[in-house]
């Protein structure tokens, strides 16, 4: 499947902006920091997910479909975006969520789930996500309808092939301003579909800055074995004769914390940080341990100042609203700390 010939249902707006932090490169003594915006991809209140889902949802068009299901913990900004996603496209949705109760209170993304009018499933055992999402679907089956599975984060060849499709677009925006970034800094997750596409993107282009992941959850060698296959998977499907190894997937898994979803000290300085020098919102589980590890990789030296770094800011804002007890107590202060 050619790229430009994949099928797609409109959801996106695009491109996003590719926009200079140049008080948070000043509060940190350099480097130049651009920030691509994916946060403002514009489906009910965007992030990255979107690009993905339109593949994806225009491929359940093409089945044939009358529900999307997928799965996703509770604060999931891709249940979200998805919920979205089928509504514009007249389809009806299922979020097989994790919790850990089964009774979470509706806030932050889930409330906008609700509002959304999606079939909310939650779980409190998320190793049972997959195994709930197929008894949906023969539910659904056994009544007359078309399920259509999306796996979570949208993490499959063809959701992925969307970041081959954005690195082409931030190419452009690229040598357009006249930059020259080393590196570009994106979070790496257990679905790993963004950072697939992005390393696949990057070989694929030729870009001349190398894709930086951060770690949300689990460690490198685990993640690696993950986005390395899917990256691969996608180039067999897009037609591609290229083929990625380990080595072509950076991941820095310090920046982790105690697990998944909950917050470091480290990026709730972040979030501080960017809300009071460039008004841009960062969650908790994403977006800000992304950027506590450039920050910190700032901070240490392992960029000069002299360099040109891209932030990938894939959304989550939501999610903000459902973590207001860690956030709070981390806001005293100007968050503004100059680099030593």
């Amino acid at each position: 499947m050619n790229l430009a010939e994949m099928p797609k249902f409109p959801l996106a707006q695009l491109p996003t902006p590719l926009m200079p932090a140049r008080n948070l490169s000043a509060a940190l003594g350099g480097p130049e920091i651009l920030i691509k915006r994916d946060d403002l991809t514009g489906l009910a209140l965007g992030g990255n997910k979107t690009r993905k889902l339109e593949y994806l949802i225009a491929d359940a068009q093409a089945q044939g479909a009358t529900h999307v299901i997928t799965m996703g913990a509770v604060q999931s900004n891709h249940c979200r975006q998805t919920a979205a996603a089928a509504r514009l496209a007249g389809l009806n949705c299922v979020l097989v969520m994790n919790a850990s109760s089964d009774d979470p209170d509706i806030q932050g993304n889930l409330l906008l789930d609700h509002i959304l009018g999606a079939d909310t499933r939650v779980i409190t055992d998320k190793t049972k996500r997959k195994e709930t999402a197929l008894h949906v679907a023969e539910e659904l089956k056994e009544q007359g309808y078309v399920p259509y599975q999306i796996p979570g984060g949208g993490s499959n060849a063809i959701g992925a092939a969307s970041y081959v499709a954005a690195t082409y677009e931030l190419m452009t925006q690229i040598i357009e301003q006249g930059a020259s970034p080393s590196r570009l800094y994106t979070t790496s997750s257990a679905s790993g579909g963004t950072h697939a596409g992005l390393a696949l993107g990057a070989k694929l282009a030729g870009v001349p800055y190398a894709v930086h992941g951060v770690s949300i959850e689990g460690p490198a060698d685990e993640l690696k074995s993950i986005i390395t296959p899917l990256a691969n998977d996608t180039a067999e499907y897009l037609g591609l004769d290229i083929r990625l190894d380990e080595s072509d997937v950076i991941i820095h898994d310090q920046y982790t914390g105690p697990a998944y979803g909950v917050a470091t000290e480290e990026c709730l300085q972040a979030i501080r940080m960017c809300a009071r020098t460039e008004a841009l919102l960062l969650d908790p589980v994403y977006t800000a341990k992304t950027m506590s590890g450039m920050i910190d990789h700032i901070r240490t030296g392992e960029i000069g100042s002299d360099e040109t770094v891209v932030f990938l800011h894939t959304g989550g804002a939501p999610a903000v609203f459902a973590d207001t007890d860690s956030i709070i107590p981390a806001m005293q202060g100007s968050g503004i700390q100059e680099k030593p």
